[in-house]
């Protein structure tokens, strides 16, 4: 039911996330109508939560998949550009720091041109899935991998 990840959520994002080569995370999504604030424009918190997502999921992508969970201490959005939706938008994050229980990532929301429209830096602490919320099973409740088929994504600027 994650408003950025989940697939059940039928007022999320349902956006796919892509391990890169390099250790970063990439998704290519859109967000709809239902995640404006003004006309043509995401709202900001739709916005800060991809970019959320996009810096856990980036520790995933450089330890090759879901073992290590976490939480924001804290982040630092910089909205540069509006993000529109319904077009198409690519988002990347990478762990740009990791020390024992702690990490920070840096997150973008570009156009297809990479354009870069929002970004973050986003610092985390490692906690068990216990420790986050009692009696979750993370592998049925929370995120997982399902295959596409998808072997090779072009973006511009990475």
């Amino acid at each position: 039911m994650c408003v950025i990840c989940g697939l059940d959520n039928p007022a999320g994002v349902r956006a796919p996330f892509y391990s890169m080569e390099d250790g970063s995370v990439i998704s290519l999504f859109r967000f709809r109508e239902e995640h404006q604030s003004y006309p043509g424009r995401v709202h900001g918190g739709m916005i800060t939560a991809m970019l959320d997502e996009l810096g856990l999921r980036a520790l995933w992508a450089k330890e090759g998949g879901e073992f290590t969970f976490g939480v924001t201490t804290s982040l630092e959005t910089k909205y540069r550009k509006p993000v529109p939706y319904d077009a198409d938008l690519i988002g990347r994050g990478i762990v740009a720091k990791e020390s024992g229980n702690f990490l920070t990532a840096e997150c973008t929301i570009s156009d297809p041109s990479g354009k870069v429209l929002a970004s973050a830096v986003i610092k985390y602490i490692k906690l068990s899935v216990d420790r986050i919320q009692q009696g979750v099973d993370e592998h049925e409740e929370m995120c997982y991998s399902i295959e596409d088929g998808i072997g090779e994504i072009a973006v511009a600027g990475a």
